[in-house]
């Protein structure tokens, strides 16, 4: 997602970052596979919903100008566009 400061490369590297090393593992749950997570890069905030410009709308309340990443948890992709979503959770 555009941020002002950041390259969208910067806040998709961040995003994976902090998804894996600090978030994965709190929410890759029966209940919330297949969600979508939106993740504040800058501050590790995140929000899990069943639609990505919800969760963004929840994170940009707090914070305006959030830089935000977006990823459907326990899958390779948010959405697929004539193709599959690769199932990544056990």
């Amino acid at each position: 997602m555009f941020h002002p400061t950041l390259s969208s490369q910067e806040v998709a590297r961040r995003g994976k970052e902090l998804y894996q090393k600090s978030i994965r593992a709190k929410v890759e749950t029966r209940e919330n596979i297949g969600k979508i997570i939106s993740i504040n890069v800058e501050t590790g905030d995140y929000e899990i919903g069943d639609d990505l410009v919800e969760t963004s709308l929840r994170l940009r309340s707090k914070q305006t100008d959030a830089a935000l990443w977006g990823e459907r948890i326990g899958f390779d992709a948010v959405y697929a566009v004539g193709g599959t979503l690769l199932r990544t959770a056990q």
